[in-house]
């Protein structure tokens, strides 16, 4: 028996079809919520979300297979750095080619047995409040421009900013499901 694929499950490579359920996934999860009201709260709510635990159970995965809390933290910080760089190719280039990336390799081989979270939050948050300093300055004709993703095709800034607040909240969402399976 195979355990079924999450609908938030995002691997390198997937099947166009998979990418996209992937996506309405995500956008349905942020809803009507404002985006860069959830940008903006996240860095604190992390912060909450590890408060208190031990360096073991934040390098306690919650099954196998699964990631723990602290590659979580840096799976975050990863995606805000690689967001960055698409943001800002976007608004200083026409339509550029924006490159896709193996997550769970840059876990694997980045941060495989890193516990210690506070660097991971620490860079989260500072490079958080630069993309909302960013966003925060966009008039709506810079935030219609786009960007060619590698996996995903067009997508706006406007878009962009939708998919990264989902996407914090469904790691917010799996922050809690893991601290509840490690004793948190």
């Amino acid at each position: 028996m195979t355990t079924p694929v999450s609908e938030f499950a995002n691997r390198f490579g997937d099947a166009p079809d998979r990418v996209q359920a992937y996506v309405a996934s995500l956008l349905a999860t942020l809803g009507d919520r404002d985006p860069l009201a959830v940008l903006r709260e996240t860095p604190a709510a992390l912060r909450r979300a590890v408060d208190g635990l031990s360096p073991g159970q934040l390098a306690r995965a919650e099954a196998p297979g699964k990631w723990s809390m602290a590659q979580v933290l840096w799976h975050l910080t990863d995606s805000e750095l690689v967001g960055s760089f698409r943001f800002r190719m976007v608004l200083a280039h026409d339509r550029p080619a924006l490159p896709g990336y193996d997550q769970d390799r840059w876990i694997e081989r980045l941060h495989a047995a890193d516990p210690d979270v506070e660097p991971a939050l620490e860079e989260f948050a500072l490079l958080r409040r630069a993309n909302v300093r960013l966003f925060e300055r966009l008039s709506p004709a810079e935030r219609a421009r786009v960007g060619l993703h590698a996996e995903r095709g067009e997508e706006s800034l406007e878009h962009l900013m939708r998919l990264y607040a989902a996407h914090d909240l469904v790691h917010l969402r799996q922050l809690a499901r893991i601290r509840a399976a490690v004793g948190g």
